[in-house]
């Protein structure tokens, strides 16, 4: 049988077994161990469907770009896809549309992208052992031997740089930009790519950057699928088998990122645009993600503004007054503390009111915490909800990488809910306390009215 129609019937088997998968999921041992490359391993054996999904994290996300040089993570993540090197033996250079063709004959997906923290690769294949071989050893040849080429950086460097400024004709990427520099400032999390860092980017740093980065001994790799320790093992040495061998002072950890300074001050920016709608942001300095009050803040946020209709700036903003059709806030925490953010688009007319609403709203719930009533009703979502963050194996992917890129308990899913239960009404409120200072954001209006 040739390997189309291995992936063919794999395919339709792992379809037809989605719909017996069971929430157990979250029972499922995580496996750890350490590769003798030096990479990290996190295995959960997911027996019910013939596939495995892999994700292979670095620290060299937006956060590691030189700022003059700001997009370049980003854009070697981009160019990942654009064809590989000549290797050892008859193996011949694939442009695009060879790698495009050869991941469509192997049923499989394999694909780059780089975040404020992390430059991940990604793998997702069914576990025929020829078919997992043949799209390892492809992947292996795009995270160690990209080929860049010039003139299709050039191209794609020019397409990236029109759709940055296409965006700034428009009032949310402007409040996003605006934002991002009143609470981060000089900060690595404040860096956006623009058609000036690009312009700086050739392809001489796309590959130093690569070479720089992408090492063996710094990947964190997270395994969920139909594959025992030993597989995983092998499948793990053969996507990094390409990459340089490095040890000592090439694998030293890298420089610490600093976080970004809070803001001593209330501050406000206003920008004059046209538009049906005024985009209103305010909020300030956050958590990273290993602040051991992440869970009493994602409950505390729940009943501000993450839970939606039920929310309090949903109750105050949208039903009470009909200023916005959607407000919400949101921590965004990552190796470094992110941001906390409260948003609305409204009638630019309705802009201060609305701002004003937003405002006061945050200032009551930080000021007196949350009732009994909403406290009961957020734990119910978020744990009711909990089988939904775990019912295929990305979604479970994920969490395990969460756990590994932070270095959680292997247990931590298991005792997800409990802790969640456990939260009592004074923790969240301190929590929020803690971390935020209604009086001191940077507050962003676009397109409002004077």
């Amino acid at each position: 049988m040739n390997i189309k129609k291995i992936a063919a019937r794999a395919l339709l088997i792992s379809v037809g077994a989605v719909f017996f998968i069971s929430n157990a999921w979250a029972l499922l041992p995580i496996q750890h161990w350490t590769e003798a490359s030096g990479a990290q391993v996190w295995l959960v054996h997911s027996p019910a469907i013939p596939m495995v999904d892999v994700q292979v994290d670095f620290d060299a996300g937006s956060r590691r770009d030189p700022a003059p040089q700001a997009g370049l993570a980003a854009a070697v993540a981009l160019m990942s896809s654009k064809g590989v090197t000549a290797g050892a033996g008859n193996e011949p250079a694939l442009d695009e549309n060879d790698l495009g063709e050869a991941w469509a004959d192997l049923g499989a997906n394999f694909g780059a992208q780089a975040g404020r923290d992390v430059f991940q690769y990604a793998l997702r294949s069914l576990t025929e052992p020829d078919l997992l071989q043949q799209a390892a050893a492809l992947a292996a040849r795009q995270i160690a031997q990209p080929s860049l080429p010039a003139a299709v950086w050039a191209s794609e460097r020019a397409r990236w740089s029109a759709a940055i400024k296409e965006s700034y004709t428009r009032p949310g990427p402007v409040a996003a930009r605006a934002f991002g520099t009143a609470v981060y400032g000089d900060n690595p999390y404040g860096q956006r790519p623009s058609e000036d860092t690009l312009a700086r980017v050739e392809v001489a740093d796309l590959q130093g950057f690569h070479d720089r980065m992408v090492a063996a001994c710094r990947a964190r790799v997270s395994i969920v699928g139909a594959l025992d320790r030993a597989q995983a093992q092998a499948l793990v040495r053969a996507l990094l088998a390409r990459l340089p061998e490095r040890s000592g002072a090439d694998c030293a950890a890298l420089p610490a990122v600093p976080d970004a300074q809070p803001l001593q001050k209330a501050v406000q920016v206003d920008i004059p645009f046209a538009a049906a709608q005024a985009q209103v942001l305010i909020g300030q300095l956050g958590i990273a993600r290993r602040d051991p009050d992440f869970l009493a803040l994602l409950v505390g946020n729940h009943i501000l503004g993450g839970g939606g209709f039920t929310s309090r700036l949903t109750q105050e903003v949208r039903e009470k007054r009909g200023l916005s059709y959607s407000v919400y806030s949101d921590f965004s925490p990552g190796l470094n503390r992110g941001a906390f953010i409260v948003g609305l688009q409204t009638r630019p007319d309705q802009a201060a009111q609305a701002l004003r609403v937003a405002q006061d709203t945050l200032a009551r719930y930080v000021a007196d915490g949350p009732t009994e009533a909403e406290l009961r009703a957020a734990k119910d979502n978020l744990v009711g909800g909990f089988a939904l963050r775990i019912d295929s194996n990305r979604k479970l992917l994920a969490n395990v990488a969460n756990i590994a890129w932070n270095d959680l308990p292997l247990d931590y899913l298991e005792h997800w809910t409990e802790r969640v239960n456990a939260l009592t009404l004074a923790e969240v409120r301190a929590a929020m306390q803690r971390h935020l200072q209604p009086d001191r954001m940077a507050t962003v209006v676009v397109g409002g009215q004077p």
